[in-house]
């Protein structure tokens, strides 16, 4: 596909920004925070529940990474639009190797929820999957091995495995520079994986020059598994764009259809952004403007999907669509 870059880079007619946006932002926690942000979202025991990224440094030590003034705080909702943060983070990891735990993702399966998150480390960024029944206490399954992020479960067992989707870091055999792919892996208890399998390149992205990565966790439909990922294009000529004095990337979402029974296969993927940065809130006053990464996807009975997302790295965002209609988009 050869559109212009302004046509490629439009969001797509089939999905709607909340007007209230942001839904969540600094401003609502009850501690410090600079940045809340890139948010994993889900429905448990009849309540939606958000972990989302805090990053409560000043600005001044935002700059600075990897940093260790990050933790995840919770937020409740009944109906997915108006939240209450709760009082206090819940979950952080600081030790002599561990930096800190960030960027979570929600995924609730045989009636426990997990939590896939990303872990900067002395020694390299690591992937870990931890499991909660009450979001005071988390137990931590696996911590991967350097260099893993982004990691998102499936809500269910695919032929009595666990499945989940993953963006290693490929530096020395993708040309010494970002070129990151997603992948897919499995697992028989949540602890061990394998059966790793390249899943989707950059290169087969339209709207992406630099990597992609997985973004919320999957939802079943009865096409298939629909799923979005991260698509980053970067141009040098780009200058400031956020508090940092240089940012050269934009970081769209985009959307696909994983095979029920084996989804190793693509059924269909759009080959335009599902969400680009085009609101105020997703392209200035940010961290990093022109970002969006979606952390949370909720598939409602009436067949709306709510599609949570942080904007700017510093607020999150909601969006809604028609599920089938975002079907019909991965099919076209």
């Amino acid at each position: 596909m050869n559109l212009p870059a302004a046509e490629l880079f439009k969001s797509s007619k089939r999905i709607h920004r909340y007007p209230g946006n942001p839904i969540l932002s600094a401003g609502l926690v009850p501690y410090p925070t600079a940045l809340t942000f890139n948010a994993g979202v889900t429905k448990f025991n009849g309540k939606y529940v958000m972990i989302f990224r805090n990053d409560y440094g000043s600005a001044e030590e935002q700059r600075i990474a990897p940093h260790d003034t990050t933790d995840l705080g919770i937020a409740y909702s009944d109906d997915g639009i108006r939240w209450e943060v709760g009082p206090k983070p819940v979950f952080k990891l600081r030790d002599e190797e561990i930096i800190r735990a960030y960027d979570p993702r929600l995924t609730v399966l045989d009636g426990r929820c997990y939590m896939c998150f990303a872990v900067d480390t002395k020694h390299g960024i690591r992937g870990g999957i931890a499991v909660t029944d009450d979001f005071e206490t988390f137990e931590i399954l696996s911590l991967s091995t350097p260099d893993l992020r982004n990691m998102v479960l499936f809500p269910e067992k695919v032929r009595g495995r666990y499945m989940r989707l993953e963006r290693p870091f490929t530096v020395y055999s993708r040309g010494g520079t970002d070129r990151f792919d997603t992948w897919i892996s499995e697992s028989p208890d949540l602890k061990y994986w394998g059966g790793s399998e390249l899943l989707l390149a950059v290169e087969h992205v339209p709207f992406a020059n630099d990597k992609i990565g997985p973004a919320a966790p999957p939802i079943r439909t009865s096409r298939g598994w629909l799923t979005t990922f991260h698509a980053v294009d970067i141009d040098p000529a780009r200058g400031k764009n956020g508090w940092e004095p240089s940012w050269k990337k934009r970081y769209t979402a985009g959307i696909m259809l994983l095979d029920l029974d084996d989804p190793r296969r693509i059924v269909g993927m759009s080959q335009t952004p599902l969400l680009s940065p085009e609101a105020s809130y997703e392209v200035e006053g940010g961290f990093r403007n022109h970002v969006i990464f979606p952390g949370g996807m909720i598939l409602e009975d009436s067949g709306e999907v709510k599609i949570y997302y942080g904007a700017a790295d510093a607020v999150v965002c909601l969006a809604t669509a028609d599920a089938e209609e975002l079907v019909r988009l991965c099919l076209e």
